[in-house]
C-alpha cells in the first residue's frame, strides 16, 4: 500500500496553513486571511468533496480506492453549491480516508503551492503536505459551536450535526495516512465565542510577525 511521507522532497512557495476539524472555521478564516494578506486561497476540502461527488455520478465504490485515485488524479475542482450537500460532505469523509486517494490530492496540492504564496486549509496541510510552513495554524471550537454552524449553512437538524461531527472526527483521528493532529509547531487557536474578523486579524498578525508580510 502506498504511503505519504513528510521526507519526500518538493518545492514549496510560501505557504499559511489552518488545519483543524470539521466546522472549526477553517474555510471562512482562510478565504478572509488570504484576501487581507494578498495570497491566493486553497480549499482543500473542495477537493476531496469533488472527487466525491465524481464518484456519486459515476456510480464509483466509495470503498474502491484504487478507483477513487483515478478519479482523484484528474477530477476537475468545483466550488458550487453541488459539493458542499450532507451526501457528499458524507461520501468525501469516506474517499478521503483511502491512502491512494490522498497521495494523489496531497501531489495536486503540492504542486499548486509550490510557486505562489497561499493559505491554504484542511486537515493535514501543517503535518503532511507542507510540513515546513512558516506559520501553522490549527483551528478548533466546542463540538457545540461547530454543530450550529455546520447546521446553519446546511439547515440540518443541530443534533444530528453533532453527531455526525463526532463520527467524522474519530474518522479522521483514526486515519492511516493524514489524520487529523495539530503540527507540533502549530498554533492553536480556538474560534468558539470569536467573531470572523477577529480570528483573521490574530493571524494576520502572526504573519507580519514572522515577516511573510509587510
Amino acid at each position: 500500500m502506498s504511503q505519504l511521507s513528510m521526507e519526500q522532497p518538493y518545492i514549496q512557495g510560501v505557504v499559511i496553513a489552518i488545519d483543524g476539524p470539521a466546522g472549526a472555521g477553517k474555510s471562512t478564516v482562510a478565504r478572509r486571511l488570504a484576501e487581507a494578506l494578498g495570497f491566493t486561497y486553497l480549499d482543500t476540502g473542495a477537493m476531496y468533496r469533488s472527487v466525491a461527488l465524481a464518484a456519486l455520478r459515476d456510480g464509483v465504490d466509495l470503498d474502491d480506492g484504487a478507483a477513487l485515485a483515478e478519479l482523484a488524479r484528474d477530477v476537475v475542482v468545483e466550488h458550487s453549491d453541488a459539493i458542499r450537500t450532507p451526501e457528499v460532505s458524507a461520501a468525501a469523509s469516506r474517499v478521503s480516508v483511502h491512502p491512494p486517494v490522498r497521495e494523489a490530492m496531497v501531489a495536486r496540492q503540492r504542486e499548486l503551492i509550490a510557486a505562489g504564496r497561499y493559505v491554504a486549509e484542511g486537515r493535514d496541510i501543517g503535518t503532511v503536505v507542507s510540513p515546513d510552513a512558516p506559520l501553522k495554524v490549527f483551528l478548533t471550537a466546542s463540538d457545540e459551536e461547530r454543530a450550529r454552524r455546520r447546521a446553519a449553512e446546511s439547515g440540518e437538524d443541530e443534533q444530528e450535526v453533532l453527531a455526525a461531527i463526532a463520527e467524522r472526527d474519530a474518522r479522521d483521528r483514526e486515519r492511516e495516512v493524514g489524520a487529523l493532529r495539530p503540527a507540533e509547531d502549530a498554533v492553536e487557536l480556538d474560534t468558539t465565542g470569536l467573531a470572523v474578523d477577529e480570528v483573521v486579524e490574530r493571524l494576520a498578525e502572526l504573519a507580519r510577525e514572522r515577516g511573510l508580510v509587510p
